[in-house]
């Protein structure tokens, strides 16, 4: 069907046009993607086994949907998707401000319209990229704004009284007819207003101001919302809740490899930083690792919980420490180093909530700590496992370079060191590159540097090596002449 030449109601008539409500349309799109073996939620990852058939059986039952979870668990990602199970066009009247079915017109306006104009009634199409409505629930929502109410300058302008129902001024609800619309944080929304969808969701239809209106409304709707025990601010009244077809519970990612993904695809890069500035493979798994061990940090409030934004956010940081030091340097190109780390730290104190014992600590402070839980965590798939109590009779594979810093006097790694300064400092520490000949033999040489670093950092976190932060870098001693020194 050419819709371009489809101009007129008896033109959609002749066409052999049926319609169908937006359920049976998603529906029916959902089913030949599935029979085709087609991805439906591109570009989600990490929910394949768990959240996605669990939304397409809601989708399946024609359910109204609520989807409850974390920040940054991609709820709303999940409901704009939607979109694509939508038929690419769909006709309305034109004039209609809720987007008439002609073949079902539901408003006054629309049906007398038609029985004036007959087939002779333009029509226009609808793309599916627009009938997508989304309403943040705020506590200053009323039901007008949802719903609709009387509009006295319309009825001044019409010469209407306020009894004629022409006079109302529809809110985005009706407005969102045969569309998808998403309220989200939806118990941030006043109870009585939650009370004003009852009847939109059971029913189908809305009342204003006691019109004896009744729109038998098509819409899809998509709640998302936090926890209730996290939010305090207000809960999901129960018989809403009772009126929502399906609960889908989200999560964050279960493993580092599938944050990496969702980091890569979703940070905001310059193509310069990309092409110049080499990053590691263990930088991106370490630069994961940290937002594993915020949600399980005593320091920060699990109820809150910690987005893949942070993520995101904080990647973007690294690459701008990386590229910031370069440019100060006069290089080209460079690698990330582990002490680029220290520049993600605004990415971090801004997404986490702290408890009372993290703020005690301090925001820099339980970044600086989640950095370095991070680093003993990945730092034991690595290397051979450091114990606490060890034998001292010489025999710790780490040895030879905790006897290089007794015998030093340590080193100081300035931030915005050159790269050659850099590789000559860590390449002054022989004992490093044996440590990574003899236990990760197949590291690539762009990231051998890191990968020396990455041993001091991590025979720091386990009390082997003292490392201090000073104004322009880092410091690394012999734990044991730096005791010695503080007394």
């Amino acid at each position: 069907m050419n819709i371009e030449n489809i101009k007129t109601l008896g033109e959609l008539k002749k066409a052999g046009y049926q319609s169908k409500n937006i359920n049976d349309e998603l529906r029916g799109n959902l089913r030949d993607k599935i029979k085709k073996g087609e991805k439906v939620f591109e570009g989600v990852w990490g929910f394949e086994n768990t959240v996605i058939p669990e939304l397409e059986r809601a989708i399946l039952s024609r359910h109204n949907i609520n989807l409850l979870g974390l920040r940054g668990q991609a709820k709303t990602r999940l409901a704009r998707l939607m979109v694509n199970l939508l038929d690419e066009y769909i006709p309305f009247v034109e004039g209609s401000e809720i987007n008439d079915d002609p073949l079902q017109p539901i408003s006054r306006y629309v049906k007398e319209l038609i029985a004036e104009k007959g087939d002779d009634t333009p029509i226009s199409w609808l793309h599916r990229s627009e009938r997508f409505y989304e309403k943040l629930a705020t506590p200053d929502v009323t039901v007008a704004d949802l719903i609709g109410d009387i509009d006295p300058i319309k009825a001044a302008s019409l010469r209407l009284s306020y009894a004629d129902d022409r006079v109302i001024h529809f809110g985005m609800i009706p407005r969102a007819n045969r569309c998808i619309f998403v309220i989200n944080e939806l118990p941030d929304l006043q109870a009585r207003i939650q009370v004003a969808l009852f009847n939109i969701l059971q029913e189908g239809d809305i009342q204003i101001r006691g019109f004896k209106v009744r729109l038998n409304l098509d819409i899809q709707f998509v709640f998302t919302a936090n926890p209730e025990d996290y939010t305090n601010r207000g809960s999901i009244v129960t018989p809403l809740k009772d009126r929502i077809g399906s609960q889908i519970i989200t999560h964050y990612p279960e493993t580092v490899k599938i944050a990496r993904t969702i980091t890569e695809q979703e940070a905001n890069l310059d193509g310069r930083q990309s092409d110049t500035i080499h990053v590691p493979d263990l930088a991106r798994d370490l630069l994961e690792q940290i937002g594993f061990e915020a949600r399980n940090s005593e320091f920060v409030d699990y109820k809150s919980g910690v987005s893949a934004r942070m993520s995101i956010t904080a990647f973007e940081n690294l690459l701008s420490t990386a590229e910031r030091r370069a440019l100060r340097a006069g290089e080209d190109r460079t690698t990330i180093r582990l002490s680029d780390f220290t520049g993600i730290i605004p990415a971090i104190t801004g997404k986490v909530e702290l408890v009372y014992e993290g703020e005690q600590e301090g925001a820099a402070m339980v970044a600086e700590h989640l950095i370095g839980a991070a680093v003993k965590t990945v730092f034991a798939d690595y290397f051979p496992k450091i114990e606490k109590l060890e034998k001292n009779d010489g025999k710790s594979p780490y040895q030879e370079i905790i006897d290089w810093f007794f015998n030093e006097s340590g080193l100081e790694m300035e931030d915005d060191a050159t790269d050659a300064d850099y590789h000559k400092l860590l390449d002054s520490i022989i004992p490093l590159k044996q440590m990574i000949q003899k236990y990760q033999p197949d590291t690539p040489a762009e990231d051998l540097y890191f990968m020396k670093e990455f041993i001091l950092w991590g025979l720091a976190e386990n009390n082997k090596l003292s490392k201090d932060r000073f104004s322009e870098g880092y410091q690394f001693k012999d734990i044991y002449g730096s005791y010695i020194s503080k007394l």
